[in-house]
């Protein structure tokens, strides 16, 4: 089975959506132009933001897309939260316990989630480090 390298969001304002995942991102994309960016993350797939006027054929569903992105603890998904609310990116889910960890979902303008969260087993030794 090939390796998913490459993940590619369909956007309806490019450099809005650049400044935005810039800033969650933490990266400056590699490649920009008023239809397309890609950011190349250092230990992960890359993501690309295409016009959605430009796309062949042509996409039938807004959003649809989850980026998750996996921390070490509660507080960074508490920290991210935070950060992420200051965006002004929307928050879909608050902070809850799942069976795959602690997490919530907020969403980008175009409908795209983003998920921050703490997998269930790193979620067990957070509680016992903190002595929950």
């Amino acid at each position: 089975m090939p390796a998913t390298n490459f993940i590619l969001a369909y956007v309806g304002d490019v450099p809005k959506s650049v400044a935005l995942y810039s800033k969650v991102l933490g990266l400056k994309p590699v490649e920009n132009s008023p239809n397309f960016a890609m950011f190349m993350q250092p230990n992960g797939p890359m993501i690309g933001l295409w016009a959605r006027h430009d796309v062949t054929p042509p996409p039938t569903a807004p959003g649809g897309m989850e980026v998750l992105f996996a921390v070490k603890s509660k507080q960074e998904v508490e920290a991210l939260l935070k950060d992420w609310t200051a965006l002004g990116l929307k928050i879909v889910q608050q902070p809850t316990q799942m069976d795959f960890g602690y997490t919530f979902t907020a969403a980008d303008p175009d409908g795209h989630r983003l998920r921050a969260y703490l997998p269930s087993a790193m979620a067990v030794h957070s509680n016992e480090a903190a002595g929950a």
